[in-house]
């Protein structure tokens, strides 16, 4: 049997309870470029069929950190008046992990110069937790109820969002998980204490493109998170395109990260993006900072027709 995890001890320690209950959502730094992982109503915003692979390794050589990975594919059907988007994702977290499918439809209207879309969500998830592997007594005693079984759970789950966006402004809000299922089925010894749940969360997600000359474009972006038992988070970010080929950029999580920000448009159907966070709690004595990798492909495209630039 293994020992509590480093990361579990630093957290407790340094008062990061908090952290935890945030994790229940996978966190991205570039979270502009995810957003149908947040929004079901962002499927087929892009108008053609956009495919987005990201991967995120967080705290690195914290043992049990967090390490997520998400795939997601969404398209326009008739004539852009509704979208459909497919995810697919993993996210790990000490002994715990979390695999899941997400389809997500949106319905959208369009203005003389934007776009309204309202979007749900169906999602399936396998929750797996291997508690009784955490040794929390040396002596081989586990009076813990939270961990005195493992958990496997398949969870089913419901989610909505608004996004409303025209070429340069987006604004959306979303929750993803609407349901308030039960982590384990393991009843607590006191009745102080709670039975872990998933927890309703809630996104507000906003960004515009500024023209610098011919050029230059700059493009401030922000992320409002919000969930039950943790403090309310905001992430800022602003980037610089040059001649709408790169970007670098810089970006603020409250009382989390400070983030250095690089995207690359190898080709108009092909965008690289890259994400480094240095932590600026306690927590940055014991990790060398997260790194995220986020790759995108769009399908489908004329022969011959050139895509406009998207920055969202």
């Amino acid at each position: 049997m293994k020992r509590i995890s480093t990361f579990y001890i630093i957290l407790f320690i340094t008062g990061f309870a908090n952290t935890v209950t945030a994790q229940q959502a996978a966190m991205y730094s570039q979270y502009m470029f995810n957003t149908l992982a947040i929004n079901p109503a962002y499927a087929g915003s892009r108008n053609t069929v956009s495919a987005t692979t990201l991967f995120r390794s967080q705290w690195v050589g914290m043992p049990g950190s967090p390490k997520t990975g998400t795939f997601t594919i969404d398209a326009p059907l008739n004539k852009q008046k509704f979208g459909i988007g497919i995810q697919i994702f993993s996210d790990k977290l000490g002994e715990s992990q979390t695999t899941g499918a997400v389809l997500s439809y949106a319905y959208r209207i369009k203005m003389e110069e934007a776009t309204l879309a309202f979007g749900i969500q169906g999602s399936a998830n396998q929750f797996k937790a291997d508690y009784t592997s955490v040794l929390l007594d040396p002596s081989g005693i586990q009076n813990d109820w939270a961990f005195s079984t493992d958990v496997n759970k398949t969870l089913l789950n419901a989610g909505t969002g608004v996004y409303y966006y025209s070429e340069k402004f987006y604004v959306g809000l979303s929750s993803p998980e609407i349901i308030n299922n039960k982590l384990s089925d393991v009843s607590p010894t006191s009745d102080s204490v709670g039975v872990p749940r998933q927890s309703l969360h809630l996104f507000l997600a906003s960004g515009y493109v500024f023209p610098l000359g011919t050029d230059f474009k700059i493009k401030p972006s922000a992320l409002l998170k919000g969930v039950k038992g943790a403090p309310i988070q905001l992430d800022l970010s602003t980037t610089l395109w040059i001649k709408d080929v790169i970007a670098i950029g810089a970006q603020y999580r409250s009382s989390a990260d400070i983030s250095a920000l690089l995207e690359l448009q190898v080709k108009p159907q092909f965008r690289i993006g890259y994400a480094y966070d240095h932590s600026i709690t306690r927590l940055k004595s014991f990790n060398s900072g997260s790194h995220e990798i986020m790759l995108r492909y769009e399908f489908g495209l004329e022969r011959g027709k050139i895509l406009s630039p998207r920055y969202f």
